[in-house]
């Protein structure tokens, strides 16, 4: 992305897994040559693109320096590279629990700011009770401090009857294997306790769909779609249980289903996502306990998107993707999972929601449900881009 650094422009280069903790501010001047990086130029070929864009300046002393400093930071195809990459699966993978990864960035780390912080957005804990038949929400999973009325108008309609179910959080994977389900038996830690995974199901669903999931799925460990879920959870029912009683969750983080994009086919159609959401439907029939929880964003709007405009929330644009935006959500807390793929469909979503696959699981293994909308919402990640959200509730049809 563009350096967010006046006074360092130029290209800034990070891992969103982590397996590099990295961060590079590449000088406009060095930009073009990165595209040869591409596992077939030369060195020498590296140096007369160098020369072309810093004439003298460019010497094989600032070549070897380019492809040094790449290569140390994690971000060549090299050794050193994969070397990193086993590090983080192998802790990941042995590590008990599932750390906060996004604590002291997104949110507060210290428990008592962070409870500050999340009553201040409107979703105190839960005392109420109600009739008992939600079946599930639909919140954020961008930044809190961007999505916070659409979390609050969500986690509002979570009261203490409903700390002892099992929730299944459906989260984006932003960066896993297309038409995966990604899957972890760790507990989901939060600076305001743990959120436990249910572990029989999660058994049960790699045992029904194996070639279907990746299991410990490394993309966890950094992903937060889940993660925000997990801390508003704790925050609004962890207070709910009896003293040594735990949330119990199921995450599942669902994987970009690129392939119906691509041929307008149904995304069931792929035998993988076939096989998952059957065996996803036949547990979820099964059981009475369940409160789904969607942790989706929907339209990326703006250039940090690829769009050749800037986008302002609420303006312009955006007024007209705010309609596209009501129509789909109008057939998500219909629960019409076909109409809702008509609309995704064309020009492969060119509303670009990042929370179409969350969604559409879903739509096709909950059952019949019939939902509405809480409280909608656009916000500018940044000056000249936009995403927008939504807090929704749902309900047995």
């Amino acid at each position: 992305m563009p350096s967010p650094d006046e006074s360092k422009p130029g290209l800034l280069i990070r891992d969103p897994f982590h397996f590099s903790e990295s961060i590079l501010i590449i000088p406009p001047g060095l930009v073009r040559c990165l595209p040869l990086f591409d596992g077939e130029r030369t060195r020498d070929e590296l140096l007369e693109q160098l020369r072309d864009d810093l004439g003298e300046q460019g010497t094989p002393e600032v070549a070897d320096k380019v492809i040094g400093t790449l290569d140390a930071a994690g971000f060549l195809r090299s050794p050193v590279f994969f070397e990193m990459r086993e590090a983080k699966r192998k802790a990941f993978a042995e590590a008990p629990e599932r750390a906060p990864a996004h604590a002291g960035g997104s949110y507060p780390a210290d428990p008592g700011e962070l409870r500050a912080k999340l009553d201040g957005y409107g979703a105190p804990a839960a005392t109420a009770e109600t009739d008992g038949e939600l079946l599930g929400i639909a919140a954020p999973h961008v930044s809190p401090d961007g999505g916070h009325a659409s979390y609050a108008a969500a986690y509002r309609r979570l009261s203490a009857e409903h700390a002892s179910k099992t929730f299944v959080i459906l989260g984006t994977s932003h960066y896993g294997a297309a038409e995966t389900f990604g899957l972890t038996r760790k507990p989901y830690q939060t600076p305001l306790g743990p959120v436990e995974t249910d572990r029989a199901f999660v058994d049960r669903l790699a045992a029904a769909a194996p070639d279907s999931i990746e299991m410990e799925d490394y993309c966890h460990a950094t992903e937060h779609s889940i993660e925000f879920q997990s801390v508003f959870l704790q925050h609004v029912l962890g207070g709910a249980l009896p003293e040594g009683e735990r949330l119990r969750a199921v995450p599942i983080l669902c994987g970009a289903l690129i392939e119906s994009l691509l041929t307008g086919k149904a995304p069931e159609t792929n035998d993988k996502v076939h096989r998952f959401y059957d065996a996803l439907a036949e547990i979820a029939a099964e059981r009475d306990d369940l409160i789904w929880v969607l942790g989706i964003d929907m339209a990326h709007i703006g250039r940090r998107y690829g769009d050749g405009f800037e986008a302002r929330a609420g303006e312009g644009a955006m007024q007209e993707v705010e309609q596209k935006d009501r129509v789909r959500i109008e057939r998500m807390t219909a629960g019409d999972a076909e109409g809702f793929f008509e609309l995704v469909k064309p020009n492969r979503d060119e509303l670009r929601w990042c929370g179409y696959s969350p969604v559409y699981t879903f739509l096709k293994t909950a059952g019949a449900v019939a939902g509405e909308t809480l409280n909608y919402e656009q916000w500018n990640i940044d000056e000249q881009s936009v995403v927008t959200m939504a807090g929704a509730e749902f309900r047995r049809a």
